[in-house]
């Protein structure tokens, strides 16, 4: 049977973090598992993450290998989908969870701010910090919708139709492309400077409920914003540059 994936031990060790998960999105697991960034950072070869990260690239190749082995549902391969399809599941996956959960994320870090600023400082600029990624992705969303996404629709019709393409189209869009991964870069950075302060999102002895709920969402927000990133960065930019 032929496979569908490369097998991860025969890549370069030049290929990049991104392009192994856009290849097959499970072997996210083993970089989160040595707390390799896929997402922001995916550019990064897989030889220098490992250098940076004192990983052994031979124990990292293993990992990655034993993941490629188990079979991959065609619902996985992120990779083999249409554009305009990619774009509608970023929409309908990733927007909606960022629309529908921002605002209860920012009242529960606002909440435990009044209760255990005092004795946590952290939790006072965890919100300022969450508020403003708030701010940034609701305009980054609106942007995606607003002209990228439409733009990918257009472009892929016109290139199935063979139609002539606008060269004042393409600059735009290369122009939004720049743009939105500059600040996927910016959103990354203060994700992680939410871990940081968190410590991983260990929640203290002396929390309450609110406390553990908060750390709670705010893991899963960073989890979700991974796998929306790195759909964005290292597959759907990518390929919407070459239209």
């Amino acid at each position: 049977m032929e496979k569908t994936n490369p097998d991860p031990a025969e890549t370069n060790n030049l290929e990049t973090v991104g392009s192994v998960v856009a290849r097959d999105f499970r072997t996210a697991e083993v970089f989160e598992k040595y707390g390799v960034d896929f997402c922001c950072g995916g550019n990064m070869p897989l030889a220098q993450a490992c250098r940076e990260k004192g990983i052994d690239l031979a124990v990292l190749l293993r990992d990655l290998e034993a993941v490629a082995a188990r079979p991959l549902e065609r619902s996985q391969n992120y990779d083999a989908w249409e554009l305009p399809f990619l774009a509608d599941y970023i929409v309908n996956a990733h927007h909606s969870y960022l629309k529908e959960n921002i605002p209860t994320i920012a009242a529960y870090a606002n909440k435990i701010v009044q209760v255990h600023g005092p004795n946590h400082p952290e939790v006072v600029q965890i919100a300022q910090i969450f508020e403003r990624v708030a701010a940034d992705l609701m305009q980054h969303l609106e942007n995606e919708e607003g002209q990228l996404f439409p733009a990918i629709r257009k472009l892929t019709e016109l290139e199935k139709e063979g139609g002539a393409r606008n060269p004042e189209e393409i600059r735009k869009l290369k122009a939004v492309l720049s743009e939105l991964g500059h600040e996927h870069d910016e959103v990354g950075a203060a994700v992680h400077e939410i871990r940081r302060l968190s410590k991983n999102y260990a929640v203290p002895a002396d929390a309450c409920n609110t406390f553990m709920v908060t750390y709670q969402k705010l893991k899963e927000f960073e989890d979700d914003l991974h796998k929306h990133v790195h759909l964005e960065n290292n597959i759907l930019f990518p390929k919407a540059g070459k239209l």
